[in-house]
């Protein structure tokens, strides 16, 4: 018994672990679950420019993804209906509805601009060996976006939940620049399908926000719905009406629903039943009010932790700094790494170094020959030469030497130095770099994500009073 009890305990335990850190709660370094991290790496993968069939990319994903094709068909769809990362084409489904995307071999995607320049960086990007050992993953995508504010997650682990909600990226940039200049900031959720939001009881994240319908009076006989709150679709905000119609509780004689890409669900009184006393019974009896509860949990260094909502953008904006510093530190590297190269080749042409060469009979020799001529001039190098070197100044074509153009040499040494440079002067001052870098995003992509939900200050509805105007 107590074996068996042991047993139990350790596969359990490996069993939880591996659901909270692999399946269900988001990674605060790139804000993806790890579904959405294989999607987003198989797109980067196969990126060609042009749209990739969904049933093909489903299949890419598989190679690193051991949880079959639904999951990752499913989770593309909600990833590409969040209109950050994923660009589409074809029925991609309707969120204010609640329609479903088409099938996959019918339905085409491709990484959007924003994705491509933000969210990959192959040579710095950390890979493991993926399920069945044939393939490479990132362990994390080394993303310079708050992802995981920008999203919105929902996640059910073992013993745990997440639900963050969607903030607003101009938002979120704009409070990453605040941090960076040491002034004060405050977020607030931002949801795709509008409404008026209450954000009084939010409290950093940990609270819960009231999410309202934007409802209109069209006439003393007609109220039209045009936003609905977060979380519900038109059809199942007209079931709650028609549920609460059929009780007496909303005096609403019929429905009329025209939404296409917009919401229009128009709604017909009852006999004697006026708009001003109609629109609080919508609210007190039916989705056109709900509640939102904010639980912020993400996985931190391999550990899920709770945060506030400030704690996580001021990570995030550490990590931006952190990763646009790796970033031009490999630049740098990559530009010394050139100009050593043409400073070896403009000394081994110019001074005619590779006429030692003609005499020489043997392959040790003729090396022999390239580092006693090239060592004389070693004051001139940028570092030490190598055999690697020696072997690429050996490989170059007596054509390439008889054109040799000294004169592009010197010009693209002096560009590459100019480079460097440029590149020295922002690792001097990173603060200043991340927010020339933060501000550069606003200014490009900054109109494209306007903020939807209206922030207001909702007056609760006292239902007995709505209940007693009911009374006959």
């Amino acid at each position: 018994m107590a074996q068996l009890e042991a047993l139990m305990q350790k596969n359990f335990l490996e069993y939880s672990s591996y659901f909270v850190l692999d399946r269900a709660i988001p990674d605060l370094r790139d804000g993806l679950k790890p579904v959405q991290r294989r999607i987003l790496h198989t797109l980067f993968t196969v990126s060609d420019g042009r749209f990739h069939k969904v049933a093909n990319v489903i299949g890419e994903t598989m190679k690193l993804h051991p949880h079959g094709d639904a999951s990752i068909g499913d989770a593309l769809v909600v990833l590409a209906n969040k209109e950050f990362f994923i660009e589409k084409q074809g029925n991609f489904g309707n969120l204010l509805t609640g329609h479903r995307a088409a099938a996959s071999r019918y339905i085409e995607c491709r990484l959007s601009d924003l994705a491509l320049e933000t969210m990959f960086h192959k040579p710095l990007t950390e890979f493991v060996d993926s399920y069945d050992g044939r393939n490479r993953e990132p362990v994390f995508l080394p993303a310079k976006l708050p992802v995981v504010l920008m999203l919105g997650t929902e996640g059910i682990a073992v013993g745990m939940a997440t639900k963050l909600l969607p903030h607003n990226l101009n938002e979120l940039w704009e409070a990453q620049v605040a941090i960076l200049e040491g002034k004060t900031f405050e977020l607030h959720p931002d949801f795709a399908s509008g409404g008026l939001m209450d954000v009084d009881a939010y409290e950093d994240g940990q609270g819960k926000v009231e999410v309202r319908a934007r409802v209109s009076v069209a006439d003393k006989r007609r109220i039209i719905i045009n936003e609905i709150p977060y979380g519900t679709t038109t059809e199942g905000l007209i079931a709650s009406i028609e549920t609460a119609a059929q009780k007496g509780r909303v005096k609403v004689s019929s429905i009329n629903d025209f939404t296409t890409d917009k919401v229009e669900i128009e709604l017909t009184l009852s006999r004697g039943a006026a708009a001003k006393e109609v629109v609080p019974q919508l609210y007190a009896y039916t989705d056109c009010s709900v509640s939102i509860s904010s639980n912020v949990t993400v996985i931190n260094e391999r550990r899920p932790v709770k945060l506030t909502i400030s704690e996580v953008i001021r990570t995030l904006t550490e990590r931006l700094k952190a990763q646009l510093k790796a970033e031009l530190e490999y630049d740098r590297d990559q530009l010394v790494d050139r100009k050593h190269w043409l400073t070896l080749e403009q000394i081994f042409v110019e001074k005619r170094v590779y006429k030692r060469i003609e005499d020489a009979t043997t392959e040790k020799a003729v090396r022999d020959e390239v580092v006693k001529g090239m060592a004389k001039f070693k004051k001139l190098f940028v570092r030490p030469m190598v055999d690697e070197d020696v072997k690429r100044l050996l490989e170059i074509r007596i054509r390439r030497i008889s054109a040799y153009d000294i004169e592009k040499n010197r010009k693209d040494i002096d560009e590459i130095e100019q480079g460097i440079k440029d590149v020295e002067a922002k690792l001097r001052n990173m603060k200043r770099t991340t927010i020339a870098y933060v501000k550069g995003l606003i200014k490009k992509y900054g109109d494209r994500f306007p903020r939807r939900t209206e922030i207001t200050r909702i007056k609760a509805v006292d239902k007995k009073a709505v209940a007693t105007q009911n009374l006959k």
